[in-house]
């Protein structure tokens, strides 16, 4: 179906820069999201009919629509306000009508979109895009989700002849930092279980995800002139080198997919002096994810022994883990998506998630949340797109969910 506010609802948020700040302690992260909620969202929740709306001190911005019918569950849809680590400011959209397949040009940069460099292209041939000017992101992470849950609940409103069950709304900060859903207040939500509206192309349909792990790990050297150094000189980048070498060289990001997991090494820095690594750790089963933070602490202790002394100093915390453990005990809101999907001509892909959203940590305390397509394509960053019916369908499933019945 076609909804006539939808696109420019999505153009308006994403000219707003609500990216996350990961060395911020407040909460949001950024005043920039808190603006967003209050100043733009929070009127339009308002305007649309959304009842009780609110904004709570976890940073979440809360409404409700009220039940027009007799359904047996309250449902939530929940997307992020936050944008990722990529430049944010002076977002500038360009609309691409009836993409015929051919290169298209982000603004006046001499960056492309490329069918050779990005095949998924060639699944929107016909259709509308919407890409960046090539000096942005264009944050469909998750200003798609926001615009297909309020356009959702916009149509419901004007067309009180469907009946539909009641239907809450939270939009929360801070998810691409991992650290948004950390105070989310499930008794405040108060719904039978929820949706977080964050997936990528038509039909995903996921309640699996990484269990995550950080690692930080100080490497502690010894700096002598390097023309007396030998038996002396302690080098701490070497130390750190000496540690990656020891990882299973084919457990990285650029070398696994499907249920494979990986270390990540995210940022190494340092001197002779002293060096810092940051890794993160991900993987689906529980048993290989404890495997692989135990291969951590025993490369360390090999490590520190051959030394003599504390020299690699590690520190491991878990971040969420796989939402599957508590969403397959009862997996009545993952059958309802699917049903509706397939009721809707969309053909479901379940899969894993090879990332987290909020609804991992949302699920283990206690909302069972699995995550929906919201269209985007190559996020974070500026060859990001997003296809306009994609977007359209996905309001048609959060629809199609709510009005629902047996």
């Amino acid at each position: 179906m076609t909804y006539d506010n939808l696109l420019n609802r999505f153009l308006t948020y994403t000219r707003v820069n609500t990216r996350s700040d990961e060395s911020s302690e407040t909460t949001p992260t950024t005043q920039a999201q808190a603006d967003f909620a209050l100043t733009i969202l929070k009127p339009e929740m308002k305007s649309i009919g959304l009842q009780n709306v609110h904004y709570l001190e976890n940073g979440y911005l809360v409404g409700t629509l009220p039940a027009n019918g007799n359904f047996p569950y309250k449902i939530g849809f929940i997307a992020h306000m936050d944008t990722a680590d990529f430049n944010a400011e002076g977002v500038n959209p360009q609309i691409v009508d009836n993409y015929n397949g051919e290169v298209i040009q982000l603004g006046q940069t001499d960056f492309v979109l490329d069918p050779k460099e990005f095949p998924n292209l060639n699944n929107y041939l016909g259709q509308t895009l919407i890409t960046t000017d090539g000096t942005t992101l264009l944050g469909s992470d998750d200003k798609s989700g926001i615009a297909e849950i309020m356009t959702a609940i916009d149509y419901l409103v004007k067309h009180p002849e469907i009946e539909h069950g009641e239907i809450r709304v939270g939009f929360g900060p801070d998810e691409e930092i991992g650290r948004g859903a950390d105070q989310f207040d499930v008794e405040d939500f108060d719904v039978d279980f929820a949706y977080t509206v964050d997936g990528g192309p038509l039909g995903e349909l996921q309640y699996e995800t990484f269990s995550a792990a950080a690692a930080e790990i100080d490497f502690v050297g010894r700096n002598v002139h390097p023309g007396t150094a030998k038996n002396q000189m302690v080098n701490a980048l070497q130390l750190a080198m000496d540690f990656h070498g020891q990882l299973p060289q084919e457990d990285r990001p650029e070398k696994t997919e499907g249920y494979q997991g990986f270390y990540h090494l995210l940022s190494l820095k340092g001197t002779v002096d002293a060096a810092h690594a940051s890794y993160i750790i991900r993987d689906f089963d529980d048993e290989a994810f404890a495997r692989r933070k135990d291969l951590m602490q025993k490369i360390t202790d090999k490590m520190n022994a051959h030394l003599g002394a504390e020299r690699v100093q590690l520190q491991i915390y878990d971040q969420y883990y796989n939402m599957r453990k508590i969403i397959e005990k009862d997996m009545t809101c993952v059958k309802l998506a699917k049903k509706v999907m397939e009721n809707l001509a969309i053909e479901p892909i379940i899969e894993p998630i090879r990332g987290g959203t909020d609804g991992s940590k949302i699920s283990f305390m206690g909302l069972p949340t699995p995550n929906l397509f919201a269209g985007g394509e190559n996020m974070h960053g500026r060859f990001e797109f997003v296809s306009l019916e994609t977007m359209q369908r996905a309001v048609d499933v959060i629809i199609g969910i709510v009005c629902f019945k047996q």
